[in-house]
This record gives C-alpha cells, structure tokens and sequence, in this order.
C-alpha cells in the first residue's frame, strides 16, 4: 500500500491508497471526462440543449473511506471541472474541493511511482 496526496484548492492530503483502486479511480475519471467533452462538444442552436449526463461517485474503503464526486452538467469543460473530495476515518472528516485537472495529475504520479 502506497501514499496517495491529493492536492486541493488550499492544501493537501496523504493516505493510504491500492494501486488496484487507483486504476479503477482512474478509469472512473475517463468515463467522466468523456462525459465532460460531450457537454462542451454540445452545439447551442435553436432551443437545443446538450444531452444531461450522469455525475461521477466514486467510493473507496481502506483505512479511511474516500468518496469523489463530480456533476458533469455544471462545467462548461473539462477544464473547469472540479470535484468534491470526502476523506473520512472513525476519527476525522474531510471535506473539500480540487480541481479535476490536479487530481488527474496527482493519480498520474501515484501510478507512475
């Protein structure tokens, strides 16, 4: 089991974290990111409106329980996309928010090491 930091918009966050669960993570954000440039692929026109897709939930348990979320709807891009972020264990709760870019690059660099 390796550390996984997680920057946020103020500050950051380490636990422990799978590889096994990274790759899935990392799997859930290409869903989400494809979800993302369908929305701002999306051409407005007469009354048309991009088709309203599903938001990202992913949930993690090991030592701490993580859940990430994200509503693609509310983003006019991938890149302006941030996530909510809950990190919890029986003594503390996180919560807080990251930009979806930071955490695609924070997963690259667990993955990588």
């Amino acid at each position: 089991m390796a550390q996984l930091t997680l920057n946020l918009l103020q500050g950051a966050v380490r636990f422990d974290f799978s590889t096994e669960a990274a790759q899935q993570l990392q799997t859930e954000i290409s869903a989400l990111m494809q979800s993302l440039k369908a929305i701002a692929g999306a051409t407005p026109g007469a009354g048309s409106r991009p088709v309203k897709q599903e938001s990202m939930e992913y949930r993690y348990t090991g030592d701490v329980f993580l859940e990430i979320f994200c509503n693609p709807n509310i983003y006019p891009s991938p890149f302006a996309a941030k996530i909510l972020i809950t990190l919890r264990d029986d003594r503390i709760r996180l919560t807080s928010e990251a930009e979806l870019t930071q955490l695609i690059e924070d997963l690259n660099i667990f993955l990588e090491s």
